[in-house]
């Protein structure tokens, strides 16, 4: 691997699909490639079972993540792993900065840095991460062919993850915190007209039970009456929404209201130069095949700028 001393054609941070997509892309076209990695395989490591995975059956987080690694390993590619990025200034060249002080100088920069599934933070929830607690209904949900599954959130995510899941488990049932459900009435009125979903609001969870190393069943307290209730399940779906990995450069690129980096159809940012791909973006539909095609996509377009800048002292051919 190269190292940082040089100037970099392209810096990528993050190493989830997305950002090692975009690596491989960059390394395939001769640049001089950086990626820093704060976790390698991001969300992916996390997620148990993959079966949508185009041209894989089945798979798992940790094999899909040692698959990437894998395939980037066959390229020369600057890898700081366990480095995390504090803040990148643009200017004739971009500075990356990294937590522990060191500083990249790029021409240019994809961050694909993902975004982190909110949790509900209450007992259970950690512990029981792949054995019942899931938060991709695309998916996980399969996983849970004819049994009893809850939806955490009444929000569209929550909405449509039922939806999803109500044509592959026995029953959903949706605990909504508040007195409603807060999504579209479009999907309000889907949720009614399925037979097999319930809606329990004003339902503030408490605990995940387990059984045998298995999701068994919820407790919650009812906020209207503070009656304690508990329900069975086998599956526990939290869908109260996605935070960003976007904190590092909301004062650098345009975000929406949720932190997500805007982008256009070849992921370029509002900053020349910055480009951005995968769950970190406005990009719709967060899934593994989508961040990587999305990655690639964005290296093409930062390989097309690095064609076009002017000739300097930084920018002379190798």
């Amino acid at each position: 691997n190269q190292g940082f001393s040089e100037i970099q054609d392209l810096t990528v941070v993050g190493g989830g699909p997305a950002g090692i997509a975009a690596s491989i892309y960059a390394a395939r076209k001769g640049l001089k490639v950086s990626l820093i990695v704060e976790k390698m395989g991001g969300q992916v490591a996390d997620t148990v079972g993959i079966e949508n995975m185009i041209s894989m059956s089945k798979t798992t987080g940790l094999e899909l993540t040692k698959d990437l690694g894998t395939h980037l390993d066959d390229y020369d590619v600057s890898v700081r792993e366990l480095q995390r990025v504090a803040s990148i200034e643009r200017g004739d060249l971009m500075s990356i900065k990294l937590a522990s002080g060191e500083v990249i100088s790029s021409k240019s920069t994809i961050i694909a840095t993902g975004a982190a599934w909110k949790k509900l933070g209450i007992r259970g929830e950690d512990e029981n991460i792949g054995r019942g607690v899931a938060f991709c209904p695309h998916c996980e949900g399969p996983f849970f062919k004819g049994k009893k599954v809850l939806v955490i959130g009444g929000g569209n995510s929550g909405l449509e993850a039922a939806l999803d899941l109500c044509g592959i488990v026995e029953h959903v049932t949706i605990l909504e915190f508040l007195p409603k459900l807060s999504g579209d009435q479009v999907l309000v009125d889907q949720i009614a007209s399925r037979s097999n979903i319930d809606i329990i609001t004003n339902a503030a969870c408490q605990e995940i039970h387990s059984f045998n190393q298995k999701v068994d069943s919820v407790s919650y307290i009812d906020r209207s009456s503070e009656a304690k209730h508990t329900i069975s399940a086998s599956g526990v779906f939290v869908q109260i929404g996605l935070v960003p990995n976007s904190q590092f450069v909301r004062d650098l690129v345009d975000v929406n209201a949720f932190g997500e980096i805007i982008v256009n159809e070849k992921g370029e940012t509002s900053v020349e130069g910055i480009f951005a791909c995968g769950d970190v973006t406005t990009v719709p539909y967060k899934q593994i095949s989508i961040a990587i095609g999305d990655g690639a996509k964005a290296s093409i377009a930062a390989a097309e700028y690095l064609q076009k800048l002017p000739i300097s002292a930084e920018n002379v051919a190798r």
